[in-house]
């Protein structure tokens, strides 16, 4: 099997309503979808995540042509050299890694559904029969949070999300409403995204702890230098999730070695290919850590590549990251069932075993190329 021709196509999907944070005001989601053509005439789908400048990203998916079209997916390591130290992508590893991940996606894609197997067996095969996920609350007025809640809690999830780091008084009060309509039993966890300096954080977390009976607390301190984090988790009771600073394998695998958290979230988009991912997790479980799959927004190809590297990891955590409950739309034929619930099983067709709708690709690349992209800042810093 070879690779006769490498596209990609920026799409933009909207929220259901705004994601707001320390760090984020987005609308929406902005990400590349990969399709890659090969000689026996299947069709292999990736998603190329981001967080900003979607062209960059689709031009860096376009530069890897010379080194993907032509070659066998199953040589994806040996493609993922030749891209990273060939294409000169060592020097710009960031970038490299959210384009080479929708790339690298792609290529097990064909290659499951030529062995007719899915991507998860041909990691290992599946040490769970379900992964399940976060519900992402938002802010809002107290009745607001109190229905995302109570919807919440129809829906059977056991694991709740919060953004803070901006306004202690008011999230306070927030927390409160949340603890109060999630009962003493579902877990809740907090993402400051690195807000707060050490005595802050100490005194904070602190207080929340003893009101809220925090699940653990993502981000608190700023992870550069990392002694913060080691200082701060020394003081708390609460287990310390690292997000922030996994940008790289290097980096995954440092903090995986410094021990800095009980928990780190992040992503196969964020170490570049699929197989870094599975040997990070590898490596995590070794040292007793826990994984946390994390999203900054994709769509259904991203998260079920997600699915069926959580399916296979040994240190899976029970309330992993996903946006799927908030997306107006997706670019797949079925609903992931992620968007409705906390719970998805083995995904048992070939490949990532989920089928693109082509035409919502095309539909989502025109509302690109007319609306432009989902910043995360929003209308924050709009020009006046």
């Amino acid at each position: 099997m070879k690779i006769t021709k490498l596209e990609a196509f920026p799409i933009s999907i909207k929220y259901t309503r705004k994601e707001t944070s320390a760090l984020i005001s987005r609308e929406g989601v902005s990400d590349v979808i990969v399709k890659l053509t090969a000689d026996n005439g299947l069709v292999g789908w990736g998603e190329a995540c981001m967080n900003s400048e979607t062209v960059g990203i689709q031009k860096a998916v376009e530069a890897a042509e010379p080194f993907v079209v032509g070659r066998n997916p199953w040589d994806s390591e040996a493609i993922a050299r030749d891209f990273f130290i060939g294409g000169g992508w060592q020097f710009q590893t960031m970038t490299g890694n959210f384009a080479f991940a929708g790339i690298d996606m792609a290529m097990w894609d064909l290659m499951g559904k030529q062995a007719g197997q899915p991507i998860y067996r041909m990691f290992g095969g599946a040490m769970r029969e379900v992964v399940r996920y976060f519900y992402y609350l938002h802010w809002g007025t107290p009745e607001d949070v109190a229905a995302q809640c109570d919807e919440g809690m129809r829906r059977r999830y056991d694991t709740y999300y919060f953004k803070v780091g901006v306004d202690t008084r008011r999230e306070e009060e927030l927390l409160g409403v949340i603890r109060d309509h999630i009962g003493p039993e579902s877990r809740l966890r907090i993402d400051p995204n690195q807000s707060w300096t050490v005595p802050q954080a100490v005194q904070i977390i602190t207080r929340w702890h003893k009101l809220f009976d925090l699940d653990f607390v993502e981000g608190p301190v700023p992870i550069e230098p990392i002694d913060l984090t080691l200082d701060l988790r020394r003081r708390i009771v609460p287990p310390i999730c690292v997000n922030e600073g996994m940008w790289r394998y290097s980096d995954a695998l440092r903090l995986i070695q410094a021990r800095a958290g009980d928990y780190l979230c992040f992503s196969p988009y964020w170490v570049g290919t699929l197989r870094r991912f599975s040997t990070a997790l590898q490596l995590a479980h070794h040292a007793g850590q826990i994984v946390c799959k994390h999203t900054h927004g994709e769509f259904g190809i991203a998260a079920a590549a997600g699915q069926h590297m959580m399916l296979t990891a040994p240190n899976a955590d029970i309330g992993n990251q996903q946006t799927a409950q908030m997306m107006a739309d997706d670019v797949l034929k079925t609903r992931i069932p992620i968007a409705d619930g906390p719970e998805w099983g083995r995904i048992e067709g070939p490949g990532l075993g989920v089928e693109v709708d082509e035409d919502k690709v095309r539909t989502y690349h025109e509302a690109f190329l007319r609306y432009g992209e989902f910043t995360p800042y929003g209308d924050r810093f709009s020009r006046r």
